[in-house]
């Protein structure tokens, strides 16, 4: 991929920035597809290998994982970007050669410690999330990709920091190129000995064994000039990292958390079955909104922090960034929800249809979650420690209490019913957090286009229960289509023409969209 890893001029007082941000989303969103491709063949062979029950414990696997990586990792990833994009905007080399040092330093131990937790509860682990202790030598193996993955993602923040997007794009598209190939090996090789589930804890090592690789390869471009620090200027680098990274730290693992809770829950209630069913269903649900979400936590979050001070500014790129995300994901979740029951088939197996109800659900709960993700960076490039830990803190305890209620009366459904209700609340309770931190409104063009969608997505999803499926079919791609040419036609008359990304350039001429004529 020849992409540039120039960064972008962060001074953007007064000029609109959509063109950025499109740039930005072609690079990272062409990488994102890559790997959504790349997921796409995993996941097919991890569901035939492993059947509902094995890709159950797949997705609980996996939870647990991300649960000690939020732990051991301190959040120092994300504080780990901000510390690093003020330290570069500054212009002050010896800052940005602390930073990055500390950072990478802080990362390795960090990884240790958290591989070093998950060794030593490994049995209370196993019993708490399968009602047994047989599951505790796999726990201990898959401490290894707790470290791998923590240190990886604080090389990763060094990119990320310094905002080569292009570097950051390469990177996550051969790590998991090289983890695909390798964890189906593994768990073709079990399948073959007769015991695929016996690769499932193998299969996570070796993915995260090739991020750390990676990550490491092109951490290693980024030059700073070598610093002795002292204990006290250490010291000082160190809490700067861990105060905020603490605050994201407790909000990634609330988020980890309640996506391990609501396993359980549906493990324990519903069984292994349905917990394969909830996975499938949250992984579809998560693959087109996750590249759109991916690109504005990879550019969008150092450009914010740039400009954090001014509000004016900063509720102005959240708007801009809101209205390109918005256009862009709401033909994908029009689309999901049309294709539910193809998508499943295609992605998993016929055996996995209960999933197809959970991901409707799942879609509606999607949009909303584009629409609050930009609110929540304000809080982020602030470093308003309170407000993030409040807000993630009231999203997590209203989900798991909406799952556990939502699972008893709806059985599967109620874990898609829980999150698109979690994300109702969520919405008005970030709004109303960031107005009295920033003054941040929504524009008139959001108001507009998020009324647009949400009315389009109901009527596709309210169709399927009350209209015979060739007919919601039918109207649902109409829609789909319709949906994609205003969101085309919008987004080409945000940006001149040659500032637009060249896909997107060549699709305008296809479609014969005018671009703007100024502005971006």
């Amino acid at each position: 991929m020849a992409l540039a890893n120039q960064p972008a001029d962060l001074t953007t007082s007064g000029k609109k920035t959509y063109g950025q941000i499109l740039k930005s989303s072609a690079i990272i969103g062409g990488s994102s597809a890559i790997n959504i491709g790349l997921n796409i063949v995993r996941t097919k062979v991890m569901a035939l290998l492993l059947g509902p029950a094995g890709f159950g414990l797949f997705g609980v696997y996996g939870a647990i994982l991300d649960l000690v990586r939020a732990i051991g990792g301190m959040g120092i990833n994300t504080s780990g970007v901000r510390q690093i994009a003020e330290a570069d905007g500054s212009g002050d080399s010896i800052r940005l050669a602390r930073t990055v040092t500390t950072l990478r330093r802080v990362a390795f131990v960090c990884g240790a410690l958290g591989a070093l937790l998950l060794v030593a509860f490994c049995k209370p682990v196993s019993q708490f999330s399968f009602g047994d202790v047989q599951h505790a030598g796999p726990l201990a193996l898959l401490a290894l990709a707790v470290f791998f993955a923590d240190v990886s993602a604080g090389q990763a923040a060094v990119v990320q920091g310094m905002r080569r997007l292009g570097d950051l794009a390469r990177m996550s598209v051969r790590g998991a190129l090289y983890g695909t190939i390798l964890s189906i090996a593994i768990v073709l090789y079990f399948y073959q000995q007769g015991e695929p589930e016996r690769g499932i804890v193998p299969s996570l090592v070796a993915v995260a064994a090739m991020g750390i690789l990676t990550s490491w390869w092109y951490a290693r471009k980024v030059k700073v000039e070598p610093v002795s620090m002292t204990t006290a200027e250490t010291s000082a680098e160190v809490s700067g990292l861990l105060k905020l990274g603490f605050v994201f730290m407790t909000t990634a693992l609330m988020t980890m958390a309640v996506a391990y809770v609501v396993r359980i829950i549906v493990l324990r209630q519903l069984g292994e079955s349905a917990a394969g069913y909830y996975s499938a269903a949250w992984q579809i649900g998560g693959i087109y909104v996750g590249f759109i979400l991916s690109a504005m936590g990879t550019d969008f979050y150092p450009r914010l922090t740039a400009v954090a001070k001014n509000n004016a500014e900063c509720n102005r790129l959240v708007n801009e960034q809101s209205e390109v995300g918005l256009l862009m994901a709401g033909p994908g979740v029009l689309g999901t929800l049309t294709f539910a029951p193809l998508v499943i088939d295609l992605f998993y197996s016929t055996k996995f249809g209960p999933a197809v109800e959970v991901l409707r659900w799942i879609c509606l709960g999607m949009l909303l979650r584009v629409a609050s993700w930009p609110m929540g960076f304000i809080l982020g490039a602030k470093g308003a420690r309170k407000a993030i830990f409040l807000s993630e803190l009231s999203i997590g305890l209203l989900q798991i209490g909406l799952s556990w209620i939502c699972v008893k009366r709806f059985g599967l459904n109620g874990t898609g019913i829980a999150f698109f209700a979690s994300y109702i609340g969520y919405g008005c309770l970030i709004y109303f957090i960031v107005r009295s931190v920033s003054g941040f409104r929504w524009s008139r063009e959001n108001k507009q286009i998020g009324v647009l969608f949400l009315y389009l997505i109901s009527a596709v999803f309210i169709g399927h229960y009350y209209l015979p499926r060739p007919v919601v079919v039918a109207g649902g791609v109409l829609i789909t289509l319709a949906a994609s040419y205003y969101s085309a036609k919008k987004l080409c008359a945000l940006v001149p023409l040659d500032k637009l990304p060249k896909p997107v350039r060549w699709f305008a001429g296809v479609l014969k969209i005018t671009s703007a004529k100024h502005g971006g």
